[in-house]
């Protein structure tokens, strides 16, 4: 198996530090609203990553945090006038309930910044300590200069950092990179008590005390969106390797590229945002994993709901080939396409091709059902492969209205099927185009007429 690291900039050989353990860390959300399908995108990535490398045989040891106290989140509450605590917990449980319904396993474990301040105080002095941090009127700093080849993740230079970024004079710094690991406390606000004074942990620094608190001194694979190379996994790399003493902090860097709708990033600071449960609504689970999964993860993708809709109505020719079959002629083969399946995943997460492969055993599986072909072990080998994009085949429910007039579209084609008998073709054809003319699409097949509402959004 090999995977793009972001670190070397080139395709690797993916080998763990401690034989058939995976330690995988992936940053998680600033929870102070909704869940959007921009999330969405990353963790279903990550989740698929997760489950090859266990359908592999890998044991896959997963945490994710919650930026559980931001800037943000502070902000927020005070417009909604409710507690900090209140705000990021309804937005916690709208994140588990979101990521449950589409279907993506839960982490071993999801530490909080404001659970973590210990530790987090520990990594601080620890840097102090080491000469890399040092305190200014209550605050607390990373130096940047100390670290030699900070820069290297994202392959910038301190001095391209600082030509390309709009900085604010702070006449506490050292160096106008150097980035805050304490905030001294404001009024108003949540803090906690250091020995620098009350205040609140910086971004970046959570990241570091979580993963040495859940995973160790070393990770196999560090993973987020692209828009977190840099600062925050910039800065993760210099505050944890200095802390370590220059051990690597991850074997490899992975991340995925942006979600966007129309011509911008999707993102809660531009306000363009389609939340998870939105698209839900419209849309199965399983359309929403495919249609991510059906661009390599390190591409950017844009959102549209044509193309939604054009994936919920391609897996209709998937679920059609688990319609359980009686022939009792020779076996679909199914062995090419595991294999296909495999070499996809295999090259950096393919999930392109892994879905091509998958859309060809549901053919061959359709052509072989309707030609009286044993279709089990076929059937079999679709569900344990989609399985591990995590496809359930479930449809989205039907609304009221459709399963009201389920019978009756039954009853249709039961009537067509014998005209179609009786060779009374013309009228078979009416009742088919009359279907047709409400969104209901017919198939002929050996084992008889199936019927599929068409998706028109």
């Amino acid at each position: 198996m090999k995977l793009y690291n972001t670190l070397s900039g080139q395709v690797e050989e993916f080998v763990p530090s401690d034989g058939n353990l995976v330690k995988m860390y992936v940053c998680g959300v600033t929870p102070y609203s909704s869940t959007h399908v921009g999330h969405a995108l990353s963790y279903v990535m990550f989740d698929t990553l997760r489950r090859y490398l266990e359908h592999k045989g890998y044991e896959v040891r997963h945490v994710q945090n919650f930026t559980d106290i931001d800037d943000k989140i502070i902000q927020r509450a005070q417009e909604s006038g409710v507690s900090e605590d209140e705000l990021v917990e309804e937005f916690i449980g709208d994140y588990f309930d979101t990521m449950d319904a589409l279907n993506i396993q839960r982490a071993s474990e999801y530490p909080r910044a404001t659970r973590e301040i210990p530790r987090i105080i520990d990594a601080i002095s620890g840097l102090i300590d080491r000469g890399h941090a040092y305190p200014a009127a209550g605050d607390v700093y990373f130096r940047v200069t100390s670290k030699d080849d900070y820069g290297k993740l994202s392959h910038r230079t301190l001095d391209s950092m600082i030509a390309g970024a709009r900085i604010q004079v702070d006449e506490n710094k050292e160096h106008p990179m150097d980035f805050v690991l304490w905030k001294g406390a404001k009024p108003g606000e949540p803090s906690w008590e250091s020995p620098w004074g009350p205040g609140r942990p910086g971004w970046h620094i959570e990241c570091t005390a979580m993963s040495l608190e859940y995973l160790g001194e070393q990770l196999d694979i560090h993973g987020g969106g692209q828009d977190l190379v840099f600062p925050h996994h910039e800065n993760e790399i210099a505050q944890s390797e200095c802390y370590t003493g220059a051990k690597p902090f991850s074997r490899y860097w992975m991340h995925n590229g942006l979600l966007q709708l129309g011509s911008d990033k999707m993102s809660k600071s531009l306000g363009n945002l389609v939340s998870v449960v939105e698209a839900l609504e419209r849309y199965s689970p399983d359309a929403i994993r495919l249609y991510f999964l059906s661009s390599h993860y390190r591409s950017p993708l844009a959102y549209s709901d044509e193309g939604a809709a054009a994936v919920e109505r391609s897996l209709e020719r998937v679920r059609r080939a688990l319609i359980p079959g009686n022939g009792a002629g020779a076996e679909v083969e199914a062995d090419t396409h595991r294999v296909r399946f495999a070499a996809a995943m295999d090259d950096d997460l393919n999930t392109p091709q892994a879905v091509a492969a998958l859309f060809d055993l549901a053919r061959d599986i359709n052509r072989g059902r309707d030609a009286g072909q044993s279709v089990g072990s076929g059937q079999a080998a679709l569900r344990e492969l989609g399985a591990v994009l995590g496809l359930t085949f479930v449809d989205r429910p039907a609304p009221e209205a459709d399963l009201a007039a389920t019978p009756f579209i039954d009853l249709l084609v039961s009537v067509r099927t014998e005209l179609r008998a009786a060779r009374q073709f013309a009228l078979a054809d009416q009742i088919r185009d009359g279907l047709a003319e409400q969104g209901v699409s017919l198939e002929d097949g050996a084992q008889g007429t199936q019927w599929q509402r068409q998706t028109t959004e």
